[in-house]
């Protein structure tokens, strides 16, 4: 039934790359660390990506702790980390959402059939009050569906629907649009689901990555790419994915 609701590793170095997209230059390292200067991820500048591969991530990156042990390894799209479902997860320890008004939110993952029905595999900003949350929700049949949570202020938007299944076991792009008090959902670039929600920009909080901030709803199964774009963006500007 559809339904659309309202409120409801082995250590290795950090990738953090800042793409400036009037002239597409790709810079790592030290340009990261400064543009987000304070925290390790501070806001976003406005005409700049922020992307994580999130393999080479490490408890030593500067703004990084890393939950119980998840396993980096190889897969076609980079280096990827797997986690286990009950104690794997990556915290980061600011809002890279943090003063955008507009924004896209991309994840490259691939959810296991095994895992917990509810898993909260990405979750940016409060706890409880303004946030973003990115979610699977796993069938008995081994397929998995889509579940995005923006929460502004007292106003709050919930875009889910148990009839958009997917195979579990294989690898997906999923993609979050905020603009102009819409939010849009997609899945391999195809829309799902769009929905009205009153919009502030989100202001302080964190990022977690595997789990919800309260280490609740771990994820089973691997991320290998997050990409967070001030801006909201086409699915023909999405991340490549094949």
């Amino acid at each position: 039934m559809k339904r659309t609701q309202t409120d409801r590793s082995r250590p290795g170095r950090l990738l953090a790359a800042v793409v400036l997209l009037s002239t597409q230059l790709l810079v790592t390292g030290s340009l990261f660390a400064s543009t987000f200067s304070g925290g390790g991820i501070d806001t976003l500048a406005a005409s700049s990506i922020a992307e994580w591969e999130l393999g080479l991530l490490s408890p030593s990156d500067h703004g990084v702790t890393v939950i119980g042990n998840p396993k980096s390894f190889d897969c076609r799209y980079g280096r990827a980390l797997q986690f286990d479902g009950v104690g794997d997860a990556i915290f980061l320890d600011s809002n890279p959402l943090a003063n955008l008004s507009q924004f896209t939110v991309e994840v490259m993952f691939r959810p296991d059939s095994d895992g917990m029905r509810e898993q909260r595999f990405l979750h940016i900003g409060d706890l409880r009050r303004d946030r973003l949350m990115v979610e699977t929700r796993l069938m008995k049949e081994h397929q998995w569906y889509l579940d995005a949570h923006l929460r502004s202020g007292d106003s709050a938007k919930t875009l889910i629907d148990s009839t958009r299944l997917h195979p579990a076991g294989g690898w997906y792009h999923v993609a979050v649009t905020v603009n102009n008090g819409m939010m849009d959902t997609y899945v391999n670039g195809t829309h799902e689901l769009a929905g009205g929600v009153p919009f502030s920009p989100l202001k302080g909080g964190q990022m977690s990555i595997g789990v919800r901030q309260n280490k609740m709803y771990w994820f089973k199964g691997a991320i290998c790419k997050l990409r967070i774009t001030p801006r909201s963006l086409k699915p023909r500007e999405f991340m490549k994915f094949e």
